[in-house]
This record gives structure tokens, sequence and C-alpha cells, in this order.
């Protein structure tokens, strides 16, 4: 591997990209914030990461894009260098239902993003990290969900479906680029303190659910950041298609 490390982290306005770019700094990456909307929630992250010593840029880019994809890693390129680190984190779950009174659109951009978005941003992370492509090496981390293997009945079972899709491509793409120094792996979380639940239509959520957990709470962002972390670093060197659950015992 390349000694500069530079991290991209998707959908790193807020919740667990927030706390993983929050955390990468000061562990020596510098980091490119990746945000669909929230500029001024991104620039906040930046503001930490430069305040650590290490360089930030915010990158707009809607990655359930391919054009948009593409121009994400160009900007990287010119801007902080080859990329060596992925946190492949931007996900939605969509408004919260029973299967028979979703709307097709609804299931349809939550696969988009969190399934062929994760794999495009993949794609083109492997062009710039594998040795096979002129790289120097590096790893990835896929955002995965306790829901892969829950299913998540009358609430989201379209979003616990794209992240059984990213167990399967994890493991794929690990082994079929583990002679070429990348490392790919994926944390699933639990019940987490995020703004995801509100966002399905479910605000009450973390204080309904958190007693029902075995570890009888839900956990932070930062908690599972320090999972994440630690399979980019080389303390994970022989990890690869392996998946980190980070969910209380759920």
């Amino acid at each position: 591997m390349t000694a500069e490390r530079i991290l991209l982290v998707t959908g790193a306005s807020r919740g667990i990209g927030a706390a993983v770019a929050r955390a990468a700094a000061p562990a020596g990456y510098d980091v490119a914030i990746n945000y669909a909307r929230d500029r001024a929630a991104a620039a906040e992250v930046a503001a930490e990461v430069v305040s650590a010593g290490r360089r930030a840029l915010l990158v707009q880019a809607d990655v359930a894009r391919e054009d948009e994809v593409r121009r994400l890693y160009a900007e990287i390129d010119e801007k902080l260098g080859r990329l060596t680190h992925l946190v492949n984190n931007a996900g939605i779950v969509g408004r919260s239902s029973r299967l028979d009174a979703a709307d097709a659109a609804t299931i349809r951009s939550v696969i988009d993003l969190n399934v062929t978005g994760a794999i495009l941003v993949a794609r083109e992370a492997i062009k710039r990290m594998s040795t096979k492509n002129g790289g120097g090496g590096g790893a990835i981390v896929n955002l995965s969900s306790a829901a892969a293997t829950i299913g998540s009945p009358g609430e989201f079972v379209w979003y616990a479906a794209s992240k059984a899709a990213i167990d399967a491509f994890t493991l794929g793409l690990a082994r079929e680029v583990a002679t070429e120094g990348v490392r790919v792996n994926a944390v699933s979380p639990g019940l987490i303190e995020t703004e995801i639940h509100a966002s399905s239509g479910q605000p009450d959520r973390v204080a309904r659910m958190g007693p029902l957990i075995p570890m009888r709470r839900a956990g932070t962002a930062e908690e599972v950041a320090e999972a994440i972390l630690w399979l980019l670093s080389e303390k994970a060197s022989y990890v690869t298609g392996a998946n980190i659950r980070v969910a209380g015992g759920r």
C-alpha cells in the first residue's frame, strides 16, 4: 500500500458517515466527504477533518448515478490524489410500511442507491486501488445492516433486501481482488442513533426499540465508526470478506 492514505466516505454529512470522517482524520487519513444535499452539514465535518491536521474535500454527488460517481472520483483524483480507502456508506430506507403499501418509486430509489450506487462506487475504487490497475492496494468497507438477516418485516423489507445484496457483493468482491492488494469487508449496524429513523417516518424508533435489544440500548454512530476504522487499518491486514455485526447482540 502507498504511504499516503486518501479516504472517500459516501454519505458523510451525517450519521455513521460523518462519524467515520471525524475519526479518520486523527488516524491519518485525508478525507473526501461526499454528500447529496446538505452542504452545510458536510462542511462542518470537513472543518473537523482540517482541524485535526488533514486535508478535506467536499464533493456533492448522487452516487446512485453513474455520471455523478465518475465526477466524484475525477474531483478526488485531481484534488487529493489516488484513492486508497473507501467507506461505502450512502444509503436510504424509504418510508416505512408493509410491502403491499410501498410504491415502486420508493423501492427503486432504495435499490438504486443502496445496491447499484454502492457497486458503482466500489468499481471506481478498484480501478484506483488494485495492483492489477497500477494502484498500491487499499481497503473498502461496505455498510450493510443487521436488517439483512432480520428482514425488517412491517417496516422496510426492500431495504433489508438491499443490504443482503451488499453482503453477497462484499464477499464476492473480496475474493475477486484478494490477490490485488485490496481488502473488502462489511459492517452491519443494528439499531443506531441516527437521523435515518426519522427519515423513514419513525422518529420514536430508537426509544421504542432500544429496550428490546439484548444490551438494552441503541448504539452510536461513533461505535460503528470504530469497527470501520479497524477494518480500514493495517491491524486488519488478514481480514477480507468479513462482516462485523455492530448490533448490541441483536
